[in-house]
């Protein structure tokens, strides 16, 4: 198994057309409607509206992709059966045995990777060059992150088989809600950069990273940091981060 892990760097997962499509229709919806308003990259995340495009769609046909990081293993309980003949009838007998599961533990390039790089990104060029006063940003976006950590870490769910899963529109509700309080507090701050950076960082670290210790209770064979079930809780917080302009 080990051998098998070094030689496979990418390993892509089952993900249903239906929710592909559903993703995509809902992201062209979400530009057309900042086409017709303001360039929300080039007032929020000081991003040409052309790249932000391909970024977002970089990050949905990522989300196929988990880069294998490393590999656990966990002593779990397995019942067999025996049959036994006796005379003529059958008899199936259950044993308890003890095996052990390994699971890979890899990082999703859609959601994972990607909102990374964006925030490292505004965190490094944007804050710096285009706020106003950059240490009260900084400070508001780690307040923010520690909150919105706390929050998916409290509502995040082991979800046996699959992996680690949060409710797909509550990231970037409680993102909204703390960034559009937050940015209000002088001197003001681009609320979209706080959206962003503490709604992608705080769900990666509050439902996957602070539950890394809980992976010998998932039972699956791949668990994906960023992907799977917290993915799409992430892609949200980025697309709804972009559009915060509009409601500010």
């Amino acid at each position: 198994m080990e051998l098998a892990i070094r030689s496979r760097s990418i390993i892509y997962r089952p993900f249903t057309t239906t929710y592909l499509l559903a993703l995509m229709i809902f992201t062209l919806l979400i530009f057309l409607l900042m086409a017709y308003t303001i360039p929300i990259f080039v007032r929020g995340l000081r991003i040409p509206p052309p790249a932000a495009i391909m970024l977002f769609y970089f990050a949905l046909i990522g989300s196929y992709i988990n880069i294998p990081l490393t590999s656990i293993e966990s002593i779990e309980p397995s019942i067999t059966f025996r049959q036994i003949r006796f005379f003529g009838v059958t008899w199936i007998l259950p044993e308890l045995e003890w095996g052990i599961r390994k699971t890979i533990i890899a990082i999703n390039l859609g959601g994972a990777i990607i909102p990374i790089a964006l925030s490292l990104y505004l965190l490094l060029h944007s804050i710096p060059k285009y706020e106003m006063d950059p240490t009260s940003t900084y400070i508001k976006v780690a307040l923010a992150l520690i909150i919105i950590t706390y929050f998916m870490k409290k509502i995040s769910r082991i979800v046996p088989g699959l992996g680690i899963a949060v409710p797909s529109m509550l990231p970037p509700l409680i993102t909204a809600i703390v960034s559009l309080i937050l940015y209000q507090i002088p001197p003001r701050s681009d609320p979209s950069i706080i959206a962003y950076v503490s709604g992608t960082l705080g769900t990666l670290i509050g439902a996957d990273l602070l539950n890394l210790k809980r992976i010998s209770k998932v039972g699956a064979r791949i668990v994906s940091i960023g992907g799977a079930g917290t993915f799409d809780g992430i892609y949200l917080t980025g697309l709804i981060a972009t559009a915060l302009t509009l409601i500010a």
